[in-house]
């Protein structure tokens, strides 16, 4: 069925059975803290609705393969090579997957093992700034998410992408959640592509003014302010470009394990992904464009000031001639003992400085 599903036929879901952890009849496990990294939630999920506040996930995939329905999502900050292991060993995951998940740093991919599906999305966030500075503008994270069968695993590298506030509007929607993993997959894709939407809107508004600023003659706009913005705008593409490619074999490829209706919803995230990156490619031309504009600008400022020098060198040479010529010692010099040689000598000097200094500025040199 196309189109959003509505949260009424949530009341068509049949009352939950009692949740009961195997071994443990009734009593609700406690999670452990991690030795490097850390879980921040672990829950399961039985159509669309959480079952217990905490669990461990050990315990947690041990009462989902109990029941044969519902799936359990694992949230990692950071987890380190031990925690990693011993999830990796849990659910079943591929060491290449997990060597990824600790080292961080890749580029945004889409990977299958089997049944199990790896997506790596860059998170991004712009930060504050002033417009003439040096400084940096987009900080990246990272987001990994494994989805099975029965369970998601969702990894965040990074002070940003925080997952906390997407879970909860999963959870307030549960006809949503009930479509499986690949509802978390769709909604943290949906998610990291919004933040991406955002962040071209901050940075638009800053090219925007930086061509204010450098199209107004009176401002004087560092070009190492354009430079680091293109700077910036470059990391941005490389953050958000990648992706391209696992949204459309995501979107088209019908032999992932994924349900048409997921495939559905992320068409249209695959959609705005296509949007955001036309922008950042538009905004790397704009800037390429700034940068030969402001170099034009002081060229041309510089070839003004040059003007300006010459000209204030050519009407001090006149005095310094005429007065180098009469200070020479020779003893037959025109007018050289006259009266009124001095004052005249003078005046000249000032009428042939004003006769340049009027053409000058005719001329618009001064």
């Amino acid at each position: 069925m196309a189109g959003t599903i509505s949260i009424g036929d949530v009341s068509s879901i049949p009352p939950l059975s009692s949740f009961h952890w195997p071994g443990r009849s009734g009593e609700r496990p406690v999670a452990t803290p991690a030795k490097h990294g850390r879980i921040v939630d672990c829950a399961v999920y039985v159509d669309g609705r959480r079952l217990w506040d905490e669990c461990t996930y050990k315990n947690a995939l041990a009462e989902v393969r109990e029941r044969g329905e519902g799936f359990v999502w694992l949230g990692l900050l950071e987890p380190g090579k031990e925690l990693m292991t011993d999830v990796a060993a849990t659910f079943g995951l591929h060491s290449l997957a997990v060597e990824d998940t600790v080292k961080a740093r890749q580029r945004p991919k889409l990977e299958r093992y089997d049944d199990i599906l790896f997506l790596v999305l860059r998170t991004v966030q712009y930060l504050e700034h002033e417009l003439n500075s040096v400084a940096e503008i987009v900080d990246t994270g990272e987001i990994m998410v494994f989805t099975g069968p029965d369970f998601v695993i969702t990894v965040r590298h990074g002070e940003h992408g925080e997952l906390g506030g997407l879970r909860k509007a999963l959870e307030a929607d549960p006809a949503q959640l009930a479509l499986g993993p690949g509802a978390v997959l769709h909604a943290v894709a949906d998610q990291v592509v919004d933040t991406y939407v955002a962040v071209t809107a901050d940075i638009e508004e800053d090219v925007d003014a930086m061509e204010e600023e450098v199209f107004t003659p009176a401002n004087k706009l560092q070009i190492e302010a354009i430079y680091q913005l293109k700077r910036e705008v470059v990391e941005l593409r490389r953050a958000v470009k990648p992706l391209q490619l696992p949204l459309q074999v995501l979107t088209h490829d019908t032999t992932l394990p994924l349900p048409k209706e997921i495939r559905r919803y992320l068409r249209d995230v695959a959609d705005h992904h296509t949007a955001v990156t036309d922008q950042i490619l538009d905004f790397n031309e704009s800037l390429s464009a700034l940068i030969n504009a402001a170099l034009a600008k002081v060229s041309v400022q510089q070839n003004m000031d040059m003007r300006k020098i010459s000209a204030w060198a050519a009407m001090a040479a006149v005095p310094t001639a005429i007065a180098g010529i009469y200070g020479m010692n020779f003893d037959f010099i025109p007018e050289l003992r006259w009266h009124y040689g001095y004052p005249i000598v003078i005046g000249v000097m000032v009428l042939l400085c004003a006769g340049l200094y009027a053409n000058f500025r005719r001329n618009k040199w001064l």
